[in-house]
């Protein structure tokens, strides 16, 4: 299964080709690389190429298909452009864009779960809300350090599309 990843100002097209315990052979763009991955811990990766170990750091971002990536040396934002992500896109296309720290639903759904309350401050990756839309549950999640600064919705409410539901600051 391929898809798109977009790295900062570049979208790359992944492919997994195969996968034999820790052994994957990936192909990007048009290169393939033979890697031995790890899972060390709950989103923490060890990544072997070419006799180099690289460790990885996954967050989950604002919606389960944007992480922030941490590496030793840097950080960056990846988001996972499949099809669902495409038609989000060409939908939000001309749609004034939220503030950054509002937290808002990019479509229809059901408040499950709310694990933090006004005032309280979340770091990077921390679950802020619950969203369950299509019979899915998404976790809106903190990209930074931040503090809550309203809940605009209740567990069990529901929201419409682009509906602001917590701002933090």
């Amino acid at each position: 299964m391929a898809y798109e990843i977009k790295l900062e100002h570049r979208t790359a097209r992944i492919e997994l080709l195969n996968r034999a315990g820790n052994k994957v052979l990936l192909a990007v763009d048009d290169l393939k690389y033979d890697l031995d991955v790890v899972m060390v811990e709950k989103g923490v990766y060890s990544i072997l190429y070419n006799g180099q170990s690289y460790n990885v750091e996954l967050i989950e971002g604002e919606s389960r298909k944007e992480y922030i990536v941490n590496t030793m040396t840097r950080s960056f934002v990846a988001e996972i452009i499949d099809a669902e992500t495409k038609y989000l896109h060409n939908r939000l296309q001309g749609i004034e864009h939220k503030g950054e720290n509002d937290i808002s639903s990019p479509m229809p759904g059901k408040i499950v779960k709310i694990p933090v309350s006004v005032g309280e401050t979340v770091t990077a990756g921390q679950t802020l809300i619950v969203v369950e839309a299509m019979k899915m549950q998404s976790e809106f999640k903190a990209s930074a350090d931040r503090i809550v600064k309203e809940i605009l919705v209740n567990e069990g409410d529901t929201v419409n599309a682009h509906q602001i539901m917590m701002k933090v600051e």
